[in-house]
């Protein structure tokens, strides 16, 4: 019984767009569903490891190209696993996708830019036969059902779909080719010349069959065997458009980067080239070969809990599983790709195969390879490794950090942060080369903001000795060096927290221990007035021209700080607080004038003190208290200053 559905909300839009869209390179719909069609007959050939009777007779595994220039038709077929009503429903109907939302976005900003081909990275590949097609008809039958299931929709809204006898398993996809806005037919997509070229261009490396029947003209000849000038005789000709040897098969003497690119685009649903790509073998006792690609952007998805990470598994060419997550650790998730081994047996379950020693040493030699093309990455083509590292810097320094740095030695190579030095970004070995003989640390301060970390007033005495300053910009940043404490024997110090003096010269800790003991009235009173808010007030030598600053105790930074504050949830144990420490500088007017009004207006310190707490948090980038009472006093002090 046929049954008319509608498309679910987004799916509409999308479809929309897609027969209305202004792409460039409406050629690739048939990329995508030639990509289709080859992992249909992958998940069957999976799926016949363990259930063999699903193949039946129908074993030569081929993708059929079937043009029909008179009905303006082409149909892209497939003997592969096919869908049961429910799963057209689900596959068709819908885009299951947390992320459909960015995915429409980023079409619409294609659409408006004209120049980025996205089709196929939400797994929407199917839609784009929109683009060619003002109506697509489906039939499929899976083996696991009696019947087949008819689909068709003209993208308008609204699909019809119905259960119908077929005799076969598979799915064929029919394609009634449209007009688009200048009132051009598609024809040129029943021409075999085209097919076969688009498949050359986008599909060569199919591992299937991807055949063609056509039409072919030939001299006709006479009895004796000779040419008759001017007749011809038409003959049906079945061709293998495709070369069907894997990619990852071939020497890379024989690859261009263009067959990687293409390859990688098909193969994983991006519309960019990569920006890496890595292609090796290994032999020995464990032989394998592997092809890897890092994205040149994040995925659309890859914030999202619809992101999975893993590698593609083959033995000897057969597609093993989708998506192998023991093959890639976290920290390089983002990198996508197959592996190739002759080493495992094709009857070997999923739940055994996870659990597979040779699976455990071919993912540590992928590790170590992936970080030596960074490294190289790094060394070699720095303005790309720093694009990379923005993409996916976070995933390194959550490495770092996860497991209570377990894998830090290995990653830290890889980090590279903002700093004092340039506008360019630094690693930690490039730091510890630039610094000064009679540097002790490696000194960094974090926030959200490059410019205002520059202007803070604890930089100054760091400026003028000059020593380098990292800057965290990302709340991981400080996370992970607190698990890696130290890079090769230098430890890490914010240079707004703990106590700086320490490393002040004898003469230099002797002088402000003189003043702070002629200001120790002073001093006392500002510790009494600011108990609640600070756990010390003192002073310091690490201001030059600012009159004051905050720091925090050597427990908790200020950033870690704001952090936690940001944590959904409640922590047991109360809010994570950062102790307050208010250090003044002895030699700026500011104090000098302080200590002169101490000795005629002790009443006005109270409000005093709390306007030099407020502004040393304004300075941190926290918070006023009580923005109204800091404004009040504020406002006081200026009046009692001019009477």
């Amino acid at each position: 019984m046929k049954e008319t559905k509608q498309f679910q909300t987004e799916t509409k839009k999308l479809l929309d767009m897609m027969i209305h869209s202004i792409y460039t390179h409406k050629e690739i719909f048939l990329r995508e569903l030639i990509s289709n069609a080859s992992d249909a007959i992958d998940k069957l050939k999976y799926k016949a490891i363990t259930d063999t009777h699903i193949l039946g007779d129908n074993t030569e595994f081929k993708i059929e190209i079937i043009p029909n220039k008179d009905a303006r038709t082409i149909t892209i077929k497939d003997n592969g696993i096919g869908m049961t009503m429910e799963e057209v429903i689900a596959n068709i109907g819908t885009i299951a996708k947390s992320g459909s939302k960015d995915f429409m976005e980023k079409l619409k900003e294609a659409k408006e830019n004209k120049d980025m081909e996205i089709i196929g990275q939400f797994g929407v590949g199917f839609y784009s036969s929109f683009m060619v097609a003002d109506k697509v008809t489906l039939i499929t039958k899976s083996p696991y059902s009696d019947l087949g299931v008819k689909w068709e929709s003209n993208g308008e809204g609204e699909y019809n779909i119905e259960e119908l006898e077929v005799a076969t398993r598979g799915t064929e996809i029919i394609l009634h080719l449209r007009k688009d806005e200048e009132e051009n037919t598609f024809s040129e997509y029943t021409e075999t010349w085209e097919l076969k070229s688009l498949v050359k261009k986008y599909s060569d490396y199919v591992r299937y069959p991807i055949m063609m029947e056509f039409e072919k003209e030939n001299p006709k000849k006479d009895e004796k065997g000779e040419i008759i000038e001017g007749e011809y005789e038409t003959e049906i000709v079945t061709e293998t458009l495709n070369s069907m040897t894997p990619i990852w098969k071939k020497s890379k003497e024989e690859l261009k980067d263009e067959d990687y690119n293409e390859f990688y685009k098909g193969k994983f649903h991006d519309w960019m080239d990569p920006m890496k790509t890595i292609h090796y073998a290994v032999e020995g006792n464990i032989e394998y070969t592997a092809l890897l690609f890092i994205p040149s952007k994040t995925p659309m998805d890859f914030y999202t809990k619809d992101y999975e990470k893993g590698l593609q598994l083959y033995t000897k060419n057969v597609f093993i599983m989708d998506k192998c997550k023991d093959l890639i650790p976290d920290y390089f998730r983002f990198v996508k790709g197959l592996v190739d081994s002759s080493d495992f047996s094709l009857n070997v379950s999923r739940e055994i195969l996870q659990q597979n020693k040779q699976l455990e040493v071919i993912a540590k030699n992928i590790e170590k390879k992936i970080k030596k093309e960074l490294e190289l990455l790094m060394k070699n083509e720095r303005e790309k490794y720093e694009e990379f590292f923005t993409n996916f810097g976070n995933d390194i320094k959550f490495g770092v950090y996860d497991s209570f740095g377990a894998k830090k030695d290995l990653l830290k190579d890889l980090l590279i942060f903002n700093s004092s030095f340039s506008d360019k970004r630094t690693s930690l070995k490039e730091y510890v080369e630039r610094m000064k003989e009679d540097q002790k640390y490696i000194y960094f301060v974090s926030g959200d903001d490059k410019e205002r970390l520059k202007k803070l007033p604890q930089m100054e005495s760091l400026r003028d000795k000059g020593y380098e300053v990292l800057f965290f910009l990302d709340k991981i940043d400080e996370f992970a060096i607190q698990v890696l404490r130290e890079f090769e024997g230098k430890e890490f110090k914010a240079i707004n927290q703990g106590d700086l003096d320490k490393e002040a010269s004898s003469d230099d800790k002797k002088l402000l221990e003189e003043k702070a003991n002629e200001n120790k009235d002073l001093i006392g009173k500002l510790k009494e007035s600011l108990k609640t808010k600070v756990a010390d007030v003192r002073l310091t030598s690490r201001l030059k021209s600012s009159a004051v600053c905050l720091v925090s105790g050597e427990g908790v930074s200020f950033e870690m700080e704001k952090v936690m504050k940001e944590m959904p949830g409640e922590n047991p144990m109360g809010p994570v607080k950062a102790d307050r420490i208010l250090e003044l500088n002895p030699d700026h007017d500011l104090f000098k004038t302080l200590s002169r009004a101490f000795d005629k207006d002790a009443d006005s310190l109270n409000d005093i003190a709390d306007l030099l707490y407020s502004q040393a948090l304004l300075i941190e980038g926290f918070p006023l208290d009580d923005p109204v009472d800091f404004s009040n006093k504020m406002t006081n002090l200026i009046i009692k200053a001019n009477n």
